[in-house]
């Protein structure tokens, strides 16, 4: 798929309905195509539902023919594996008949990556870790080698290659550089890695693999131009991977700075990522190597862009679900088949970890939602 002008048809979910700027091409200022408001808008006092384990959206408010259901809670197990608190970045694998739904660990020192194995009909096989002992584990993304790819959101934080199928050890990819780690995206056509950073004064990188489908050796390289420029250049990091060293950032002389790296996402030729200081979505045009500003969102109370789904596929991207309260989503990802989305919920940061009028403070789940979403998108 090379060049800007044609979109895979796939089905894919986004957290943030500011992935919708992704379908406007960048400063034309067209609304993209699909519907303008998401469907899950239930509670709208906000409210949330302190009797049930998550917020009453994912229950009242979905289109018909669509059904949920828990697959994990935080704490308690899952397919004979305790599912993680803090659960962040996910993607989904075929696995034979079924599938498998991976989930990164955002806890400090105790993070890593927990698999959750799917029979035909969805039953829960199992569960299993495939990282542990990481610190923050945050970002992810699914190579296209079939393999996960999870970054520490810590100073000096890794990247793991993980085996969503367990039969392989986890690697640190230190080749692909030590710093807090926001978002990941795979470029297939170009062989290429792009890497976001979490940090105020963070930068864009790629890694260029000496060869693509083995991440182990590579180049690192970073995103150099003068602030407001379109025209970009990228320039080798000279040491990538030596902790306790002057950070990456500060190595290059005239690294473009972003306000705080976060999620990534590759498209037929454009990488579209998000500065979560200044509420901006990005778009860098790959082959001709120009950087814009798609789209400046406006900061929300309740929970904003990060309690959104967006589902996309080919030209149209349809806005699925908002949850309230300060509820916030996490690890969207369709299964193989497209028909069933799984994601976590994560309640508000205030909800805190004492009872609250007899009833203890929710915790975080991760769900499964089941039904037509390709005609949602066709519609």
């Amino acid at each position: 798929m090379q060049g800007t002008s044609v979109r895979s048809a796939a089905l894919s979910a986004l957290p943030g309905a500011l992935w919708r700027a992704a379908f406007a091409r960048p400063g034309d200022g067209r609304e993209p195509p699909g519907r303008s408001e998401p469907y899950g808008q239930g509670d709208p006092d906000g409210q949330g539902d302190p009797d049930g384990p998550f917020p009453p959206d994912v229950l009242r408010a979905l289109p018909p023919g669509f059904a949920v259901r828990i697959v994990a809670r935080s704490g308690e197990r899952a397919g004979g594996v305790v599912w993680h608190a803090a659960p962040d970045g996910g993607g989904c694998f075929p696995d034979g008949d079924g599938w498998i739904y991976v989930s990164n660990c955002a806890l400090p020192l105790l993070g890593g990556v927990t698999a959750l194995r799917f029979a035909p009909d969805g039953a829960l096989r199992g569960g299993y870790r495939i990282l542990s002992g990481a610190d923050r584990s945050g970002a992810g993304a699914a190579t296209p080698w079939r393999t996960w790819v999870s970054g520490e959101r810590t100073p000096y934080g890794r990247v793991f290659e993980c085996d969503p199928y367990g039969l392989r050890a986890p690697m640190p990819r230190l080749a692909m550089g030590l710093f807090t780690h926001g978002g990941v995206a795979c470029d297939p056509d170009r062989g290429v890695v792009y890497l976001t950073e979490g940090e105020p004064d963070g930068c864009l990188y790629r890694f260029r693999p000496d060869d693509w489908g083995d991440l182990t050796t590579g180049v690192l390289e970073v995103m150099t131009g003068a602030p407001g420029e379109e025209s970009v250049a990228w320039a080798r990091v000279p040491i990538p991977a030596l902790p306790d060293h002057v950070p990456l950032r500060e190595q290059v002389k005239g690294a473009r700075r972003f306000a705080g790296g976060g999620d990534c996402h590759y498209a037929d030729g454009l990488v579209w990522f998000v500065t979560e200081g200044d509420g901006r979505v990005w778009a860098y045009d790959a082959a001709r190597e120009c950087l814009t500003v798609s789209h400046d969102t406006a900061r929300r109370s309740g929970g904003g862009e990060n309690g959104e789904i967006t589902l996309l596929a080919g030209d149209r991207a349809v806005p699925f679900l908002r949850l309230t309260g300060g509820w916030t989503v996490a690890g969207p990802s369709m299964s193989p088949a497209g028909d069933r989305l799984y994601f976590s919920c994560r309640p508000p940061r205030d909800a805190g970890p004492e009872p609250q009028g007899g009833r203890p403070a929710p915790g975080a789940v991760t769900v499964e939602v089941r039904g037509p979403f390709r005609d949602l998108v066709r519609a």
